[in-house]
């Protein structure tokens, strides 16, 4: 069967549609929060509390949205998610339209997006394997991952843009990123509503996937690895910081300084889908975790524009690897009665270290 047999199936096509509209939206939105935040207060820390305001309505939702999207079909839950992430994204423009709109105002809505990405994110992960029949399914998760990492990169750099070609105007960028979330929703509501594959996940325990992610081992210490790295190291919630105060570059530079990270990634990810790993699988993670540290400190130490921009585009590519580790892990070994328990688990240690940290 042809490589690209896939795009012609309109559903994946439109799941496709739906997913790469959804992360440049919260890219666009990322970098625009980040900078609307630290140009209102002038203190780094703050920025620390947007990714608490994130992430902690994931770690309280993370076992209950898990079970649910094991429960209740796929696709409502991440309609009704998405709907939640349109409806933040008007409440920060409106923060933007309102001078005397304060911090309580913003931080709110981070809160409410917080709990959409919890339940939306196992939602989203889960409906996949019910679209594409299972010999299709490796292909379609690297299409899908693909089309993440080529948001991940355009996203930040759009933002840049806009904030280029308006002169810093936050009320465009949050347009922006809420036009994308309108497309993701029309995408979304095309696709078929497909029930769960298992409806006797309505008897099974709550803690299922927490208990599976424990007992087994490979998932476990491939998730936990890749927590304690970037929960150190992560250098991404203070890249405003570096860009106003170290490097001396605008919005526009921001952008590119998010973006950098997702470019190594992609060149790593396509790298791995031509050579798998097949040997010697831990001893690379490890050492890519390392390089991920050395690549971090050299970031912190720069002070000229294009080196940070290599660095950070290192420890991305350094980062895909214990990503796709992880993730192939977790498709392997978890059977789809509990995928939507088992990604709730996995979405927690990545907000821990992306967030958190």
């Amino acid at each position: 069967m042809h490589e690209n047999s896939l795009f012609r199936d309109s559903r994946f096509r439109l799941y496709l549609l739906y997913r790469l509209a959804l992360v440049l939206a919260i890219q666009i939105q990322s970098v625009a929060v980040g900078w609307h935040v630290y140009d209102r207060t002038r203190n780094p820390l703050y920025l620390g509390y947007v990714g608490l305001a994130i992430f902690l309505p994931s770690l309280i939702s993370a076992l209950p949205a898990g079970r649910i999207a094991d429960i209740y079909p796929r696709h409502r839950i991440m309609l009704m998610s998405v709907s939640v992430l349109w409806l933040g994204s008007l409440s920060l423009m409106s923060s933007s339209l309102w001078e005397g709109g304060g911090l309580y105002h913003l931080y709110s809505t981070f809160v409410l997006i917080g709990f959409a990405r919890a339940f939306g994110n196992p939602a989203s992960s889960s409906y996949l394997p019910q679209l594409l029949p299972t010999e299709k399914l490796s292909q379609g998760i690297a299409l899908s991952s693909t089309t993440w990492q080529l948001a991940t990169i355009l996203g930040p750099a759009l933002a840049g843009m806009v904030f280029g070609m308006t002169s810093g105007n936050l009320t465009v960028v949050y347009g922006t990123s809420l036009a994308l979330f309108s497309l993701s929703l029309i995408a979304l509501s095309r696709l078929p509503k497909l029930a769960p594959a298992a409806q006797t996940a309505k008897k099974l325990e709550l803690l299922a996937g927490l208990r599976y992610v424990w007992e087994n081992k490979l998932v476990l210490g491939a998730i936990s690895l890749d927590l304690f790295a970037v929960l150190l190291g992560g250098a991404v919630a203070l890249l405003p910081v570096f860009a106003k105060e170290i490097l001396h570059v605008g919005p526009d530079g921001l952008g590119y300084l998010r973006s950098a990270p997702a470019v190594g990634a992609v060149v790593t990810a396509l790298i791995l889908a031509s050579f798998p790993l097949k040997r010697h699988v831990g001893v690379i993670t490890l050492v890519a975790v390392g390089f991920f540290g050395v690549f971090t400190v050299g970031f912190g130490l720069s002070t000229n524009f294009e080196l940070s921009l290599l660095c950070l585009a290192l420890l991305g590519a350094a980062d895909m690897v214990s990503v796709v580790v992880r993730q192939t892990l977790i498709q392997v070994h978890t059977p789809d009665a509990m995928r939507g328990r088992v990604s709730a688990v996995d979405m927690v240690f990545i907000g821990a270290s992306n967030e958190l940290g």
